[in-house]
């Protein structure tokens, strides 16, 4: 394995490289062939725009980020449909790495927004995603997917739809400062906590007039999954009414973080409301 400086990100515009994209979604995500998406509908993707891009050691891929033009709210947009690494790679950083390089190639192409979804439960993910990218998000979606055939998938496919304002100042400071701390104070009121058998407890508080919120979620979903799918389920559940609630309700998630709560490390999210 190549130091993380010595991995090479660049463009996939070829066919047999995009048979080893292919390749790693079943390595990455365990689907079956019906749910990989087919390196032949990616040629014509990418003659029109899509953006294809492999992180390389040596020969071999060992990840890759891909994402395609659209429309939101009548302004172009660049979707960001797909992110994998595989697991002996990602303590490099290299999914964000390849982000970094997506953003750049969106830029060039004159577009300021990227959008993509991911599993709120997926603590690593949310603190990559909004602690270190600064993406903002202000929709949720249960059951995006449906059922399918991934073992990260057992708990269903609830996502939060996700907004990357590339040229924003919010992103240009967080890419500056990715590699600090984020702080750990609490934030009150939380609505949501990890409970001392890590099962999800509601809080009771009046939460209706708060503008700053938190949110905890377990540290590592997969883990507890693999201990208590019974609970893990509970936890969907809970994020799930939650999320819809307080989004529904104007709130705006706007950061996550590592704290150490009563019982252990967690993740907490911090969502913000306007002041009336």
């Amino acid at each position: 394995m190549a130091a993380p400086d010595q991995l090479v990100i660049r463009e996939i515009t070829q066919l047999p490289e995009m048979r080893l994209v292919e390749d790693l979604q079943k390595e990455v995500w365990g689907v079956a062939d019906r749910e990989v998406f087919p390196a032949l509908a990616l040629v014509p993707i990418i003659e029109v725009g899509g953006v294809l891009l492999g992180a390389f050691d040596g020969q071999e891929m060992v990840g890759f980020v891909f994402g395609f033009p659209g429309r939101e709210n009548q302004e172009m947009i660049l979707h960001s449909d797909m992110l994998a690494v595989r697991q002996e790679y990602r303590s490099a950083g290299l999914g964000y790495r390849l982000k970094l390089a997506q953003r750049e190639r969106t830029l060039a192409m004159g577009l300021e927004k990227i959008t993509w979804t991911f599993d709120p439960l997926q603590a690593r993910n949310a603190r990559l995603n909004f602690g270190k990218l600064g993406v903002i998000a202000d929709s949720y979606r249960p059951d995006y997917y449906g059922a399918t055939t991934s073992f990260l998938h057992q708990t269903g496919t609830d996502r939060l739809w996700v907004t990357w304002l590339l040229n924003s100042e919010r992103v240009k400071n967080r890419i500056i400062n990715a590699a600090s701390a984020t702080p750990a104070e609490p934030v009150s009121p939380t609505v949501l906590r990890v409970g001392p058998e890590f099962e999800p407890l509601i809080s009771d508080a009046n939460v209706s007039a708060a503008t700053q919120l938190a949110l905890e979620i377990p540290g590592d979903i997969n883990r507890l999954l693999a201990e208590d799918a019974e609970l893990s389920l509970r936890w969907r559940a809970a994020t799930r009414d939650a999320f819809t609630t307080l989004l529904g309700s104007g709130a705006l998630v706007t950061d996550f973080r590592f704290i150490v709560g009563e019982h252990g490390k967690v993740g907490q999210y911090l969502l913000m409301r306007a002041k009336s």
